[in-house]
């Protein structure tokens, strides 16, 4: 049975590993003190950073991570979905999806006017998901990293 629900501080063990996973699939890596900023700020209700959780049969094998920000063209937040990842043996099961959907519930919810994300161009089997929940903005995205 699969569950979806919002972290808690005693999810930490369970986190670190997806959250790793989800790093090294991307290539990257970040020192610990940015992970555990990123930990303290998911479980800050100050913060404007949150995170849920997927179980299957008790067990965290998903994480999402989004974030509310201001926009020029709506006086309502943005929701920027930032990270998705779910654990090798849970894929194919519906996690993705599910996780998706429950950040679709909490930015209504929170009155933000949309829901939007970024996945790599090689990132085929998410987009194939993607592809059905949502629709592509045909932008893409440049940067300077300092």
């Amino acid at each position: 049975m699969l569950q979806i629900r919002a972290f808690t501080p005693d999810d930490r063990e369970a986190w670190e590993p997806l959250w790793q996973g989800y790093l090294t699939f991307y290539k990257s890596s970040l020192p610990a003190e940015v992970t555990e900023a990123t930990w303290q700020r998911l479980n800050d209700p100050a913060e404007p950073m949150h995170g849920l959780v997927a179980l299957l049969d008790g067990k965290i094998v998903g994480i999402v991570h989004y974030l509310y920000h201001r926009s020029t063209w709506t006086t309502a937040d943005y929701c920027y979905l930032q990270d998705l990842f779910t654990a090798e043996e849970a894929r194919g099961r519906g996690v993705g999806r599910a996780l998706i959907e429950a950040v679709y519930e909490r930015a209504k919810a929170d009155g933000a006017a949309r829901v939007y994300w970024l996945t790599h161009e090689t990132n085929t089997d998410a987009q194939a998901l993607y592809d059905k929940v949502a629709s592509r903005s045909g932008f893409i995205q440049y940067r300077q990293v300092f």
